[in-house]
């Protein structure tokens, strides 16, 4: 009962949360300019990490919308953190521009995140990427999609080598063994990197130590209805909404090649 409660909740909200994810993205792109800098101030926060008026902006949009649509807790990378959200139900988990390098540099590879939480579980999630105007949602157990069409992860490797996005560090200390492999170019949007999973673009993506909630809960719900996984190194799946919302590194896969890289990788 309580699932069917959840993805009917969900899939009520999921067309104005996809209108809601359009806007955010509408605010965002006038201050994009493909191939080149952005128009947008930039700053950079402790760590060395980039923000520009962009994310700022969109992250104010989101917060004054999607409360609207469902009170909820808040977490996200541009706001504060409020402690109150470890005693909600339910708590929107927002990356406001997933990639913000990317969006600096004027790559297209960026985009907004938004997740519902429901006792500390993706029950909606939709990647938005602006640029090419494509949408990847899920809700749990209604399936995922791209654009409209139904996402499905392949059910087997093509005949060539892994396709594999993320560090090649990782990739060098997990993977050097698993036969061949193809390095793809840096995505710097981890949500994206965990999405072309789901549809099929990339066979592996992995993520280096201290990613957020907000980086990939929303793209988890997607590779889970797609019928991919995402973990750690042990198998475990990510825990949501702890008081840190940080994770170790994370493996994002088909569900049929999970177990044979996640033994590679434990050698």
């Amino acid at each position: 009962m309580f699932a069917s409660t959840s993805s009917s909740l969900a899939k009520a909200l999921m067309p104005d949360v996809r209108e809601v994810a359009r806007a955010a993205g509408a605010i965002a792109m006038p201050h994009f300019r493909e191939g080149e800098q952005t128009a947008a101030r930039l700053w950079y926060k402790e760590g060395k990490s980039p923000v520009t008026e962009a994310d700022i902006a969109v992250d104010t949009f989101l917060k004054e919308q999607l409360p609207s649509l469902h009170k909820a807790g808040w977490l996200s990378e541009e706001t504060t953190d409020d402690p109150s959200r470890l005693d909600q139900r339910f708590v929107w988990v927002v990356d406001p521009i997933d990639g913000t390098r990317a969006f600096v540099a004027g790559s297209p590879d960026w985009c907004v995140a938004i997740a519902l939480l429901e006792e500390n579980r993706p029950v909606l999630g939709v990647v938005y990427s602006p640029v090419g105007d494509v949408f990847y949602e899920a809700v749990l157990n209604g399936g995922a999609f791209r654009n409209g069409e139904r996402l499905s992860v392949p059910a087997a490797l093509r005949p060539e080598p892994l396709r594999i996005a993320g560090p090649k560090p990782m990739v060098d200390d997990h993977l050097s063994q698993t036969g061949p492999a193809e390095l793809l170019p840096k995505i710097p949007s981890l949500a994206l990197r965990i999405v072309r999973v789901a549809d099929g673009t990339i066979d592996v993506g992995l993520a280096s130590p201290n990613s957020h909630d907000w980086d990939i809960a929303a793209a988890d719900l997607v590779l889970s209805e797609a019928g991919g996984r995402l973990t750690d190194l042990s198998g475990a799946a990510p825990a949501y909404n702890r008081p840190h919302p940080t994770h170790g590194e994370l493996i994002a896969v088909p569900s049929w090649l999970h177990p044979r890289l996640i033994g590679a990788m434990r050698t």
